[in-house]
This record gives C-alpha cells, structure tokens and sequence, in this order.
C-alpha cells in the first residue's frame, strides 16, 4: 500500500436570484479505467432536494445526471475521495511486435473500434509547419511518443487560463502558450496527425512533497497539491491506452486520476448543462491531506 491521500473538491455557483435549471452532467467520479485505487468516494450536492441518475457514456465514463425540480439560489458540487497512491511505472507495459516501431499500422478491426479516436481536425500552415520541423523518421514508438510530449512542454508555456472553451492548434502554436487542455488538445491532435489513437482526459493531478530533493532535475512541489487538470492518452498495442501530460512533458503517473477520457474535450467537462439567464458568483477550491 502506498500514500493515502484525501482530495476535498467544491464547486458552488451563487445566483443573482432563484432560476430554473436544466439537467446537469456531472463528470466528477474516478473512470473504470483509473489506475489508481480509489478507497473512498463521495459526491454531495445541493440543492438537496434532487434526483440522481448514475450514467456511463460510450467510453465507460461515470456521469452524475441531476435534476433539480425546483427554482434555486445556489448549485454546489462537494468531491471527496480517498486515493492510495501507490507507485506506478508508467513505461511499466510491452508492445506488440508491429506497434514497436514507428510508424505502425492498426490491425483493421482495431482501426475500425478506435475510429472516433483517430479523426484529426483540418491542419492549419502552423500545426503542418510544426509537424514537419518534429523531422521524424523511423524509431521505437516509445521514444518517438516521449519526444513529441517533451517538445510540447519546452516549446508552449503553461498559463492558468479562466476563458472556456479549448484554444485551436492553430491558436496554440501561435501564441506558444496554453493551459494543459490546450497543449493536451494540440498532443490530440498531433498524434492523430501521425496515425495514432488518442484521447482527450480530464481528472486530478495530486502532487505531493518529495521525501528528498532530488539530485538532478526538478525539485518537485513546494507544497502538496491538487488541481484539476488535463493530459492525453494514446492507444498502443500491446499496452492499451498510455497516458501523456505535455504540461509536464513526462508520462501519466499515480497521480493522475482520470475522470473522463473522451474523443472531444467537450465531452469531459467537470460539469455541463443549461440554467436560465441571470448573474453568477462563482467559487471553487481544492485540497490534498
């Protein structure tokens, strides 16, 4: 057993006045495919007088569908959850013969189930100029992988980014700058380019205080933390789905909690749904014991 840790996560949307709402997508629960233990989890909502209907979409993922039959004043989402945080060697996987070198084909049955997967939006002079300077040639596909992750990380600086919605590649390449969704949409993106299966993922990245300074390389956090956060996953055969955080440039570890994982970065938003016109206050925090 590892490091127990419990992540305490709210969400409380304050209305101007009470209005109506729509049925709410909640997208707040650890995926089956998680490969963290979950020991404990909790979701509390107000207001309280609703009703629950536990849902998994086409990708297996959890989805909380609420709906409330009265006007309200306030919409809060209250996460907690207790993970064991047991070490994972993410490079811990063997590939089939085919898929160890890059470029590989998928086995035609196998492109046929990843289809969704694999449909690359419209390149733009950017994102194709980008691509060609990789100056990729034949290789073991997990150095290739490593590469391209690696090189998002140097080349796009990270920023907290409040707007909704996911920047274009295009936008991305050009600003050299983004959230993790945006470096994780261009990771999408770029793979897909290449050929290969990926997927867009939304969940908890839990960071904790080393034990020791490492003796090279980054120190680590100064503090332990946790955020939502963005990466992606790229299917390979032989491993199934691995995962690939540009914003860090390193391989998905156990602290990456996944809770959706999806085609379209609109498909794994934390929460989605309609409500009437009206002014909100908005406030959110997150915690790590």
């Amino acid at each position: 057993m590892g490091i127990q840790v419990a992540i305490h996560h709210k969400t409380a949307y304050r209305y101007d006045r009470p209005v109506s709402l729509g049925p709410q997508i909640v997208r707040l629960r650890p995926a089956p495919h998680c490969r963290t233990p979950i020991l404990s989890y909790s979701l509390k909502v107000v207001p309280k007088t609703h009703f629950l209907n536990w849902q998994q979409d086409p990708q297996s993922n959890w989805l909380a569908r609420f709906v409330f039959p009265d006007k309200t004043r306030e919409l809060s989402l209250e996460v907690d959850l207790v993970a064991d945080l047991s070490s994972i060697n993410p490079f811990d996987f063997f590939l089939e013969p085919q898929a160890e070198t890059f470029p590989f084909a998928y086995e035609p049955w196998l492109a046929r189930e990843l289809r969704p997967f694999l449909e690359a939006g419209p390149v733009g002079p950017l994102m194709q100029s980008w691509v060609e300077s990789l100056g990729l040639q034949a290789g073991r596909t997990v150095d290739v992988l490593v590469a391209i992750n690696s090189r998002i990380q140097r080349e796009i600086g990270y920023l907290i980014r409040l707007e909704p919605g996911v920047q274009s590649c295009e936008e991305t390449l050009q600003l050299r700058t983004g959230s993790c969704r945006d470096t994780s949409w261009l990771l999408v993106q770029v793979l897909r380019g290449l050929g290969l299966a990926a997927r867009f993922v939304s969940g908890y990245l839990v960071q904790l205080v080393p034990d020791e300074k490492p003796l090279e390389g980054p120190a680590g956090p100064a503090a332990d933390f946790t955020d939502l956060h963005a990466w992606a996953e790229v299917y390979l055969p032989g491993a199934g789905w691995v995962g690939l955080d540009p914003t860090s440039g390193m391989l998905a570890g156990e602290g990456h909690v996944p809770l959706a994982a999806t085609p379209d970065p609109a498909s794994a938003a934390p929460v989605s749904g309609l409500i009437e016109a009206c002014e909100i206050d908005f406030a959110h925090s997150m915690s790590v014991t």
